[in-house]
C-alpha cells in the first residue's frame, strides 16, 4: 500500500494509486496555472496558500468518487481545482475574520499583507474558480452556486449565533453542514457526475461527501484544542482565542448549564475572560485537552464518520469504496 496525495491515504490497486497521483497531479498544475496573473503580485498572493500545501481533501475525494464512472473523463481534473480553488478561497477570508496569523504552517495571507490584500485574494480565486466552472456547463455551475450559497449561510448563522430557544450544539452542527459539509458534497457530486456515473451514485457519493464533511470539520474543532502547531499547521487555540463556538467548548457549556461540576463553572468561567491573554489561553487549553467535554467530541466525530461509511452501503465493492471507507477511519484518527 502506498500513501496517496497529502492526505495520507493508502490505497490496495496499482492501477487506482495510478490514477488517482496522476489527478492529483494534474489539479496540482491547474492550481497553480489558475493562480497566475499577468500582475506579479497577485500571483504571489494568490500562490501563497497553493504552494503551501494542504490535505487536498476535496480533489482526492473527487479523483475517487470519479472511479464509478469514467475517471479520466474531461471535467474531472477541472472540477477538483474548482472546489479547491474555492475552498483556499474560504481560508483567505476566514483568516481574517478570526485575525489568524498562521495558516498551514506559513504567515497567513493577513498577517502577511494585511485584510485588504487577504480578502481581495480571496475574491481573484473565487473569480477564477468561476472561470473554470463556466466551461462544465449550466448544471455544474447550478452546483457550486448552491453549495456556495449554503457555504456562506453557514458562516453567516455562526456570526449571528443560535436564535433564542434553540439548542446551541444543534445549530452549530447545522453551521458547519453548510460551512464545511456542501463543498465537500460537491466533490463527491462532481467526481461522479463528470465522470459519467449514474443518478443513484451521484446522489450516494453526495450524501457521503456531506456526512464526511462535517467530521472533518469536527475533527478540526477537536484538533483545535488537542494538537500543536506541528500536526494542525496553525496556532493551536485560535477558535478559542477568537470566542469560536466549536463543539468541545458548546459541550462543557451545556454541561455547566446543567447543573455541571465546579470545575465546569470554573473553565466556562475562564473560556468568558479575556483569553488574548496568553496566561488564560494556555491554562484554557491545559484543562480542556483533560476534559469530559473534548472525548464527547470525538464521539460525535466517530457518529459522523460512521454515518458517512453507511451510505456507501449500496455502492459496488471495490478498491475505490475500499478507499472511500479508508478515509472515514483517516477523518477519525485525526481526532484522535
Amino acid at each position: 500500500m502506498t500513501a496517496v496525495g497529502p492526505f495520507g491515504l493508502s490505497v490496495r490497486d496499482q492501477a487506482l494509486e495510478a490514477d488517482v497521483q496522476a489527478g492529483l497531479a494534474a489539479v496540482e498544475a491547474g492550481l497553480l496555472d489558475a493562480t497566475k496573473s499577468d500582475v506579479p503580485f497577485i500571483t504571489e498572493a494568490a500562490q501563497h496558500l497553493v504552494r503551501a500545501g494542504g490535505k487536498r481533501f476535496r480533489p482526492l475525494l473527487v479523483m475517487l468518487a470519479a472511479q464509478f464512472g469514467d475517471p479520466h473523463a474531461p471535467g474531472v481534473v477541472p472540477s477538483a481545482v474548482v472546489v479547491e480553488l474555492t475552498h483556499l478561497a474560504t481560508l483567505y477570508h476566514d483568516d481574517v475574520m478570526d485575525e489568524a496569523d498562521v495558516r498551514r504552517g506559513v504567515d497567513s495571507a493577513n498577517a502577511r499583507w494585511g485584510n485588504s490584500v487577504a480578502v481581495l485574494t480571496g475574491d481573484f480565486l473565487f473569480a477564477r474558480a468561476s472561470h473554470i466552472l463556466a466551461d462544465l456547463g449550466p448544471e455544474a455551475v447550478r452546483i457550486q452556486a448552491e453549495a456556495f450559497e449554503r457555504l456562506v449561510t453557514g458562516q453567516i448563522l455562526e456570526t449571528a449565533g443560535p436564535r433564542d430557544g434553540r439548542d446551541p450544539v444543534e445549530h452549530y452542527l447545522d453551521v458547519i453542514a453548510g460551512k464545511t459539509g456542501s463543498l465537500i458534497a460537491v466533490s463527491g457530486r462532481f467526481g461522479a457526475m463528470m465522470s459519467g456515473a449514474d443518478e443513484r451514485t451521484v446522489d450516494i457519493l453526495t450524501q457521503y461527501g456531506e456526512r464526511l464533511g462535517v467530521a472533518f470539520q469536527l475533527a478540526d474543532d477537536v484538533l483545535d484544542i488537542a494538537s500543536d502547531s506541528h500536526e494542525s499547521g496553525k496556532t493551536p487555540g485560535t477558535d478559542l482565542r477568537e470566542g469560536i463556538p466549536t463543539l468541545p467548548v458548546l459541550h462543557l457549556r451545556a454541561r455547566a448549564a446543567s447543573g455541571g461540576a465546579a470545575e465546569d463553572l470554573a473553565l466556562v468561567e475562564l473560556l468568558d475572560s479575556d483569553l488574548t491573554d496568553d496566561v488564560r489561553h494556555a491554562d484554557a487549553l491545559r484543562r480542556l485537552r483533560v476534559h469530559p467535554a473534548l472525548e464527547q467530541a470525538r464521539r460525535d466525530t466517530v457518529r459522523y464518520a460512521e454515518e458517512a461509511r453507511a451510505t456507501l452501503a449500496p455502492l459496488p465493492d471495490c478498491y475505490a469504496k475500499a478507499a472511500l471507507e479508508e478515509l472515514c477511519d483517516l477523518v477519525v484518527h485525526r481526532a484522535g
